[in-house]
C-alpha cells in the first residue's frame, strides 16, 4: 500500500515510518521543511505528490507546560490549520482512509479518572494546555462532519503522554521524561548535588512507549473504521514524583532533588480507559515503563546528543 505519513520526520511519524516500511509498504514521509501543512497550497501539493490510499495525520505543534504557556496562540492556530488542510485534501483526493492523532490534552480539566471518550466534552481542559486541546478537538468535530457529510473514512485516535528514543529532549520545549532524563543525565555528569523539577510532584501521569503507540495506529488503521474517538494508552498512572524515582534509577543520579512549587504542575491526574481500544482493535500496551525509561535511557546517551 501507499502511504502517506504527515509529521514523518517527527519522533512518532520516523518510529511509524520504520515499522512501515519493515511491513512492505511504500511510504512517503512528510516533512515541515518540504510541507508547511498550515498552508493550504502546500497540503494541497503534498497530497498530489503522495497519491496515497492511507494517511496517518501526526503532525503537530506542541510540547510541554513551558512551551504550551509560551505558545498559545500558535498551537492553536497550527494545529487547527493542519488538522482542517489535511481533512479537507483527504476528502477532495478521495483519500481510502484517514487516521488522525488527537490528543489528551483535549479532556476536561476534572474529567472523571480513568478519562474515558464519552467524558471528552464534559468540561474545559486544563488551561496550560487548553489552546492545543481545543484545537485537536475541533479536527475530531471536523473528522465526524466529513464522515457524515461526505463518507470521507476519518478515525480519531487519542494518544497518552508518549516517550522513547527519538524523543525531543530539548529543555525548553520537552515533555516530563525527556526533561527528567536530560536533566539528570547531564547533572551526574556535572557531579551537580540537586536539580530543581516544577510542581511539588503530586500530579499523576500515564505514559507510553513510542513503539506501542506505533502498533495501536497500525491495528486502528486495518481494523477500525469508527467515528468514535478511542484512547491508547495503557491504564497506570505514576505520580510525577514516583516517575522522577525511576529516571533517578535508570540514570544513576545520585543528587537531590528540589520541588519547584512556583511552577505549575498541569493537570492534577491523567489516566486513560483504554478498554474501546481493546474492544475494537484488540490493542493492549506491552512495555512497562521500568523497561521503556531504561531503553530510553541507554538511547540518550548513546545516540542522543
Amino acid at each position: 500500500m501507499r502511504i502517506l505519513v504527515t509529521g514523518g520526520g517527527g519522533f512518532l511519524g520516523s518510529h511509524l515510518v520504520e515499522r512501515l516500511l519493515g511491513d512492505g509498504h511504500e511510504v512517503v514521509a512528510a516533512r515541515r521543511r518540504d510541507y508547511d501543512l498550515t498552508s493550504l497550497d502546500d497540503t494541497r501539493r503534498l497530497f498530489d505528490d503522495a497519491d496515497a490510499e492511507l494517511v496517518f495525520h501526526l503532525a503537530a505543534e506542541v510540547g510541554g507546560i513551558g512551551a504550551n504557556r509560551a505558545n498559545p496562540g500558535r498551537y492553536w492556530y497550527a494545529n487547527l490549520m493542519m488538522g482542517a488542510h489535511v481533512l479537507e485534501q483527504a476528502r477532495r483526493h478521495e483519500t481510502r482512509k484517514l487516521v488522525i492523532a488527537g490528543t489528551i490534552c483535549a479532556y476536561p480539566k476534572h474529567a472523571p479518572v480513568p478519562f474515558r471518550e464519552d467524558d471528552l466534552w464534559n468540561g474545559y481542559p486544563e488551561e496550560t494546555n487548553a489552546p492545543y486541546g481545543v484545537a485537536k478537538k475541533a479536527i475530531l468535530v471536523g473528522a465526524q462532519a466529513y464522515r457524515e457529510q461526505y463518507g470521507t473514512n476519518a478515525i480519531f485516535l487519542l494518544p497518552v503522554n508518549l516517550y522513547g528514543p527519538r524523543d525531543n529532549f530539548d529543555l525548553e520545549t520537552s515533555h516530563v521524561i525527556p526533561a527528567l532524563i536530560r536533566k539528570m543525565v547531564e547533572a551526574g555528569e556535572r557531579g551537580d548535588g540537586e536539580i530543581a523539577l516544577w510542581g511539588d510532584g503530586s500530579p499523576t501521569r500515564e505514559f507510553l512507549y513510542v513503539d506501542d503507540c506505533v502498533e495501536g495506529l497500525v491495528l486502528a488503521a486495518r481494523h477500525y473504521d469508527g467515528a468514535d474517538p478511542v484512547n491508547l494508552g495503557t491504564g497506570e498512572e505514576i505520580a510525577i514524583s514516583d516517575l522522577a524515582e525511576l529516571v533517578r534509577e535508570a540514570t544513576g543520579y545520585g543528587g537531590a532533588i528540589a520541588w519547584d512549587t512556583s511552577k505549575p504542575g498541569g493537570q492534577p491526574r491523567r489516566r486513560l480507559d483504554t478498554s474501546r481500544a481493546e474492544a475494537l482493535f484488540g490493542f493492549r500496551a506491552r512495555v512497562s515503563l521500568r523497561e521503556g525509561i531504561a531503553r530510553t535511557v541507554d538511547w540518550f546517551r548513546t545516540e542522543g546528543r
